[in-house]
């Protein structure tokens, strides 16, 4: 079935040059992977850059910046307490930056020729590498304000001496899957969404073009689901977002309390 209706959901996925291939010579290419890392990067600085006016009377723009900020604030401050302010410039850099790349995925640029979106956050290197960057950042925290006493984190209040080696290294291992299982989640989320709507995508055309009435009827279930879909889509880019800086913070909040 889905050789005779040529489906390749993975193809989106799919990592190549743009601009012709190598760069001057260099060893380095721009792949489309890089290129909408930077548009990401360009559309989050350009949205912060608009609403920093701190006008007396703001605008619809800075009031939306603010708001922004202000959630990305309630989550570093209501999980860190009041230490919580100062990392809430890397919590909220982790938040937009996903929630706009998640977001970018789903934009119908594909309709302009050359133009098809690229979801980075489909790419588990890019979302491993958020999560290694986070991990670090507790790591360096823990290290920093405890020094080897961090390591009690992995050792809970009142076990028993005799328990204490296989505690300990139970929660290590559970410490340690942290970056792991934070990449995954965001990674599985993503790809999952876009495969389901591509594969539905195909039969709604092969069932529009097929002639027969069964397959129109398919075609019509098929865009009714993309559409239920799409709106799920729009909320899973919003709570990945979310959810990877709600953890990033919660583990802050081990490193620098140790609970």
């Amino acid at each position: 079935m889905a050789a005779e209706l040529h489906i390749d959901p993975m193809h989106q996925f799919s990592i190549h040059p743009v601009a012709g291939g190598a760069l001057s010579g260099s060893p380095f290419e721009l792949t489309n992977s890089a290129l909408w890392m930077l548009i990401v990067a360009a559309t989050v600085v350009a949205f912060m850059y608009g609403g920093m006016k701190r006008s007396l009377v703001p605008g619809r723009w800075q009031v939306a910046v603010e708001s922004l900020v202000s959630f990305v604030s309630g989550i570093t401050v209501g999980n860190i307490g009041p230490e919580g302010r100062k990392y809430t410039p890397w919590v909220f850099t982790l938040f937009s930056f996903i929630l706009v790349a998640n977001l970018m995925g789903l934009m119908p640029f594909g309709l302009i020729p050359a133009a098809h979106p690229f979801t980075i956050t489909s790419q588990f290197t890019l979302t491993g590498v958020l999560a290694i960057i986070s991990f670090s950042t507790v790591l360096i925290v823990g290290f920093w304000k405890h020094g080897l006493k961090f390591f009690t984190l992995f050792i809970p209040h009142g076990t028993p001496l005799p328990l204490m080696p296989l505690i300990f290294l139970i929660e290590l291992i559970s410490f340690m899957v942290r970056p792991f299982s934070l990449a995954l989640r965001l990674f599985v989320a993503m790809i999952a969404g876009h495969i389901l709507v591509d594969v539905f995508g195909n039969f709604i055309v092969a069932g529009l073009t097929s002639g027969s009435a069964s397959g129109v009827g398919i075609g019509i279930i098929s865009f009714v689901f993309i559409a239920a879909m799409g709106a799920l889509e729009l909320l899973v880019c919003a709570i990945q977002a979310y959810v990877f800086a709600l953890l990033t913070s919660l583990y802050l909040n081990d490193a620098i309390h140790l609970h």
